[in-house]
Order: C-alpha cells, then structure tokens, then sequence
C-alpha cells in the first residue's frame, strides 16, 4: 500500500505521518485547551512547550482516560483537523495503521473501527500495539544484537497513562505476561500539582505549567534516604534548591527555571557517595559562579511570582518505582518487570528460559516520556538487580527517541511486505463486523 497513514494515538501526544519516514510529520498533543482568553477550546497545532500562548490556568478536554478512549465524539473532532488541516490527506485513499493499547474491551474497538471507516471512509485498517512495534524497530536498528538473534525482548512503557511491561517473542506481544502499573505522567504531574499546593503556591488549574516544570527539574534519586537529608539542609548546603517562575503574563508567558546551573547541581551527587563527598564535590560546583544571595532573596520574597521546589524535584519520579509509599496498592517497575517475565506460560519455560528470562534481562527497552528523567536507567539497574538471580545480567536499552519509538515502529510495519496481510479492507468490515475483523490482529 503506498499511501499508509500511521497514527500513534497516545493518551498524551498524537504522532501521525506517512508510513516509511523517519520522523512523523506531526507531533501534537491529543487534547482541545482553552485558555483563559478564548470562550471556545482550540484545536493545538504544535506541543505545549513550542506554543507561542499563554496557556496560564488553560481548560483541557482529553479524549483518552487510563490509556482507553472513553470519549468518541471527541476524538473524532481532533483526528478530523489532523486529517485536514494537518496532514492533508484523503482517508478514502489511505490505509490507516493505528496504535491501541493491549486489553482494549470490544466496545471501544467497535467505536474506533467505526471512527476509522464509518466516520473517516479509510480504504484499509491494521491495528498494532506499542510493544511490538517497539520491538520491531529495535531488532532493525541492531539486526546483529542480541534481541534480533532472540527475537525476543521486554518492552517497557512508561507513558502518559500506565507503565508497562510487555515480553515480545517473534514479534508477537504475549498478553500473559503484560504487567501493568496505574501510574505514568499524568499522575505523576497531579502529584507534583499537590505537593507545590500544599508547600508553596496553588498550582491545581495549571497542569500545562506543572508538566513544564516536571520535565525540567524532576529527577531519579539513586538513594532516597541520603537525598532526603540533603533536601533538609539550608542555604548552598542544599543541592537540589531551585526556583522554577511563573508566568507574569505581560514580559514573559512561559514560566522558566531561575538559574539552570543551580538545577544541575545534584548531578555532582554519585551512588554511595557520603555527605561529605558530596559536599565537597558540590562546593567545586557551586565556585562556576553563584548569584549574590541577599538580593536574590528579595526577589524571592517580594515578587510571589516564583517558588523553590527541593525534595519534590524526585519524590515525584519516585511513584513510580515505590507506589506503595503513597499508599498505592501497586508494584513498583522492577518488580513488575520480574513479574511480566515470570509469568510467561509454563509450556513456553524450556524456550523462554533462555530467551524470555536471559535475553529480557539482557534486551530491556525503555520506551514513553517518563522515561526520560535523569538516572532512571541507573536507577532501575540498581532495583532490578536484587530480584534477579546472580547468573542472569541486567543490561537495559533506551530508544534512542523514547517518545517516537512506536510511530516508528509503525512507519517500519506500514512499508514491509507484511503489511498487505494483515490489514483489514472496509468491504471486510462492512460484511463481518468489527468482532471477525479483530481476530486478525491477534487481538
């Protein structure tokens, strides 16, 4: 088919392009937003962060909730002026590839099928979950490594709506064995929104801020303990101080991080490191140049229009591996990563064993935006290692774009021969149904 559109559709971000390129052609979020001075909500054209308006306080109605379309109509208007206005294309002369999360129930595959050929008229459908394309484009980037030689993997997806991991063997996502946790980026910006309410200023109407701020300070702690004492600590002796300020509305509409340096300065702190290590590695970094601090106290005390955030820069991150701490009933990511592999089939223990329980342990993807903070693969090695017995390696890859690695997964899927296979025609649709149809995607 030469004219495939592929549509990540993701909870947080759309990623659609014409299948055999590189790079979507469109990034956008997947949402409608109406900031404060627009009576109606606004289609986006580009993300948030690139965004020229002021998105203070802005309204936003998502389509997707937990990863799963609960909204159809609403979906349908967005896909509508991507389709148009967007990517210029006619769906009536296109193949759709689309991305859906694994266990969708049937009633949401039926309003997507009939979104896809009832609303749109699209020619063609084949619909493709995350892991596997994931998987596939790894095993074509390194054709000589160890997932392409097993062809198998662990693919682990830390997105806007869950984190989850999937075992992948010949390109297949084995259901089984999927774990999923509740928590991905969504949840953890309404976390940081509590915690920055609560200490310093209401932030509960400014989600779009909150990401901002999430994606530029937040970190991964290789040792909690030890940098919760450090967050205690006044003055210099505090390395993870820093102040993030807010819009004003009239000199600048997005909100900016103080003194970047400054918000680097954690990074001089290593695993195991003591505090007076730390302390002393931390006095070399701060002689580049620190700001005079009595007058930057004035400003920080008269203006209100910034705050300083200290051990919220990684007890946000950290849900994700200790959900429990908040009174989550959830595993943290290495334990479910130990689960997902343990719970592959017993029929398929003398393969897998070998390839499943070796080579995942070997071939852990990271893929999604959450994965993304500072030391998070360190982080996960260090949790990972204790749960996995001595004589299996822990080696885990990260994509080298964790937020397109799917949608080029997908373009990969759309210009192979197996394409023409596995898609479903609309004159299929229209004389099986959405149910017969599905069976073809293994779903």
């Amino acid at each position: 088919m030469s004219n495939v559109v592929v549509l990540d559709n993701g909870g947080g971000f759309i990623k659609a392009g014409q299948g055999g390129e590189r790079n979507p052609a469109v990034v956008i979020p997947n949402c409608l937003y109406r900031p404060l001075t627009s009576k109606k909500f606004l289609h986006p054209t580009t993300t948030f962060s690139s965004s020229p308006d002021d998105l203070t306080s802005a309204a936003i109605r998502r389509p997707i909730d937990r990863g799963y379309l609960i909204n159809p109509d609403l979906q349908r208007d967005i896909w509508s002026h991507l389709f148009t206005s967007l990517l210029h294309v006619t769906p009536s002369s296109s193949s759709l590839l689309l991305t859906e999360p694994l266990f969708s129930l049937p009633s949401i595959q039926r309003s997507t099928d009939e979104l896809v050929f009832e609303d749109f008229g699209f020619s063609s459908l084949v619909v493709a979950d995350s892991p596997s394309l994931v998987h596939l484009y790894e095993t074509s980037c390194r054709p000589c490594g160890l997932v392409s030689e097993a062809q198998c993997s662990l693919v682990v997806d830390c997105g806007f709506s869950f984190t989850q991991a999937a075992p992948v063997f010949q390109n297949i996502t084995l259901n089984y064995g999927v774990k999923r946790i509740d928590l991905g980026g969504k949840a953890l910006t309404n976390y940081l929104k509590e915690l920055v309410s609560y200490r310093a200023i209401n932030v509960m109407d400014e989600t779009l801020l909150m990401d901002d701020v999430k994606e530029k300070l937040c970190f991964v702690s290789l040792d909690v303990e030890r940098d919760l004492q450090f967050a205690r600590k006044h003055g210099k002796d505090n390395l993870f101080r820093c102040t993030y300020v807010l819009p004003d509305g009239v000199t600048h509409t997005k909100g900016y991080v103080k003194d970047p340096e400054a918000a680097k300065r954690h990074l001089a702190l290593t695993d195991g490191a003591s505090s007076s290590e730390a302390i002393e590695t931390k006095n070399e970094t701060d002689q580049l140049g620190v700001m005079d601090k009595t007058a930057e106290r004035k400003r920080v005390d008269l203006t209100k229009n910034e705050f300083d955030l200290t051990n919220e820069r990684f007890l946000v991150p950290e849900m994700i591996f200790q959900p429990a701490d908040l009174g989550m009933n959830e595993a943290g990511l290495a334990e479910c990563i130990v689960r997902a592999v343990n719970a592959c089939h017993p029929y398929l223990h003398p393969v897998l064993y070998q390839s499943v329980q070796i080579s995942c342990l070997n071939s852990i993807i990271l893929t999604g935006g959450s994965t993304l903070f500072p030391r998070f693969v360190e982080r996960l090695e260090k949790d990972l290692r204790p749960l996995v017995p001595d004589d299996y390696q822990v080696n885990i890859t990260t994509q080298e774009d964790p937020i397109l690695g799917v949608w080029r997964g997908g373009s990969l899927l759309a210009s192979s021969p197996d394409y023409e296979l596995m898609r479903v025609t609309k004159a299929e649709y229209e004389e099986l149904g959405s149910a017969r149809c599905r069976r073809r995607f293994f779903r």
